[in-house]
This record gives C-alpha cells, sequence and structure tokens, in this order.
C-alpha cells in the first residue's frame, strides 16, 4: 500500500473529514472510486479497509473527503487519525520527474562520486520542497529533493544519484 496522507479531523455534519496529504496534488486522488483506511501505516494490505468515496474536494490548501457509511460528525471522528492508502495500481498515473514517496522509501542514494550515502527512510515536506531522509546506520541525511541536487530516480533500480557529498 502507498500511504497518502491522515486524516486530521472532522469538517461538518455531514461527515467530512480533513485530510493531512502527503504529496503534491491530493485532489487527482478524486479518480479512485475507494481509499483504504487503516490505524497503522505499514500494516499488510489485508489489514486496510476499502471505503467506497462519496466525494472529496479541495479546501484551502488541503482536502477534504466523504465516504459511504460515515454519514455524521460522530462517524467522522471515529475515524480520525486513519491512514489513506492506495494499492499502487489504483493510484493515478504520476507525471514526468513526479514520484510517489511510497515509491522511494526504500531506495538507495548514491552522489555522483560512486559514495553510498544511506537508504531513504522517508520524506519530509517543508512547505518550500520536499526532503528526502536518507539513513546510513545512526548517520541521517537530509537532502533537499530538488533539480539541482536529486540528479536521477531510477525506480527500476531502486537508486537515487545525487549531488552530495558524504561529508555534508
Amino acid at each position: 500500500m502507498i500511504v497518502l496522507g491522515r486524516i486530521a479531523d472532522p469538517f461538518s455534519i455531514q461527515g467530512w473529514v480533513r485530510i493531512n496529504a502527503f504529496g503534491d496534488d491530493p485532489i487527482s486522488w478524486r479518480s479512485m472510486p475507494q481509499w483504504w483506511l487503516c490505524a497503522d501505516p505499514e500494516a499488510p494490505e489485508s489489514a486496510w479497509q476499502a471505503y467506497k468515496l462519496r466525494g472529496c474536494k479541495a479546501h484551502g490548501k488541503g482536502i477534504i473527503a466523504a465516504f459511504v457509511g460515515v454519514a455524521d460528525r460522530t462517524a467522522a471522528e471515529a475515524i480520525v487519525g486513519l491512514y489513506v492508502a492506495a494499492p499502487r495500481e489504483a493510484l493515478p498515473a504520476t507525471g514526468l520527474d513526479e514520484y510517489y514517496w511510497g515509491d522511494l522509501v526504500g531506495m538507495a542514494v548514491e552522489n555522483t562520486a560512486g559514495v553510498q550515502l544511506g537508504v531513504v527512510s522517508g520524506l519530509l515536506s517543508t512547505g518550500a520542497h520536499d526532503v528526502l531522509q536518507v539513513q546510513d546506520g545512526d548517520q541521517e541525511r537530509l537532502i533537499p529533493f530538488v533539480g539541482v541536487y536529486v540528479l536521477d530516480v531510477d525506480l527500476a533500480a531502486k537508486r537515487i544519484r545525487v549531488e552530495w557529498d558524504a561529508d555534508w
């Protein structure tokens, strides 16, 4: 499962919820007729429960959504804190040089000199741009996910090549 976001709080008395999205284009999720919810973002696919989407729309800088069977604020409160995910094959296609965070986690990171810097353990959204969290043993490197530093993402080889010194 690719984790897309988390339900932040109820939005109205009609069962809508506000979603904290982990990505740039959450409104594209409307094309998925169902979303999968679970309390544990690392749970196996069998633990995720499918919810049919009743509605999804942009609201401010984020999105709000409603699900079939979640008809009022009390029902919406019961799903607050759950993670939103989808199987990779259900997700909308990405554009050129666009990636789902879940596709990047676990990829090896090496610099232009061929030095292995570690493995992507997660990403952070800073507002200006996303940041790769690269773990190498006890050391963590934070590398901005922008073209000047990230030179190549090879999904097939599960490798990211960066312009980043090993001492930084």
